[in-house]
């Protein structure tokens, strides 16, 4: 009988190696599975290549991770916010490496690694350093960059609801790309707020289905990045 059902975050991450390339869901704060990334903090796994749509806020989360000095290179295309001091620090002492790539095509190469599309050809960086070294065509008079799919080892994902079959929900926003990520990583690791029995989600209110779901822990009062980062806390 298929249950995924881990029974703590610590053990859902316990197996990731060091230098594994990491998806981590979020949009901002939104949807940031924090006790997950907490827990690869502690699991201490080095040398990763992060995918995230930025770089972390405060000194919780993704920037805990990076500043505990776990992360070589990102990729993702906001480096910097309002409230990001960990990556530009460490970012300006030559200390991590980054690859910024535009939102829409960072969504479309994550797309296109769960679809199986090695690579795809989009007129998004044309002109710019961005498109410095890679492949360019033209159709039907028009200039296009080929960009390579983006495939991960882990994927570190938070829902809203999930079962024993791995079948996710998202909170609105939160839901962001991690749909796309949990289809492009070779094992996806999931916390979600409230886990239910088979036949626990209508059919039709499925957004990924289990097939792309490995691991998952219950986490029903998960912690927010913006209200860590309001009361001043830092990780670890």
């Amino acid at each position: 009988m298929i249950d995924k059902k881990y029974l703590s975050v610590a053990a859902a991450v316990a197996d990731i190696p060091d230098g594994a390339t990491v998806m981590i869901g979020g949009f901002g704060a939104s949807g940031s599975p924090v006790e997950l990334i907490h827990a690869l903090i502690d699991h201490g796994a080095s040398g990763l290549t992060v995918i995230n749509n930025n770089t972390g806020n405060g000194e919780v989360g993704l920037a805990a991770l990076i500043g505990n000095g776990q992360v070589s290179k990102m990729i993702c295309s906001f480096p910097r916010s309002s409230q990001s001091k960990v990556f530009p620090a460490l970012y300006r002492e030559g200390r991590i490496e980054l690859e910024i790539v535009p939102q829409g095509t960072l969504a479309e190469r994550i797309r296109a690694a769960g679809a199986g599309i090695p690579a795809f050809y989009t007129p998004t960086t044309v002109g710019t350093i961005l498109a410095e070294g890679k492949e360019q065509r033209d159709f039907n008079g028009r200039a296009y960059v080929l960009e390579p799919w983006l495939k991960a080892d882990i994927a570190l994902i938070k829902s809203e609801v999930a079962d024993p079959l791995g079948n996710l929900t998202f909170n609105k926003t939160s839901r962001n790309f991690c749909p796309l990520m949990c289809m492009a990583a070779t094992t996806t690791i999931v916390q979600t707020k409230k886990f239910v029995a088979r036949g626990g989600i209508d059919p039709e209110h499925v957004i990924t289905p289990g097939i792309f779901v490995n691991r998952i822990v219950e986490v029903p009062d998960p912690v927010h990045e913006d209200t860590l980062i309001a009361e001043g806390r830092s990780y670890p």
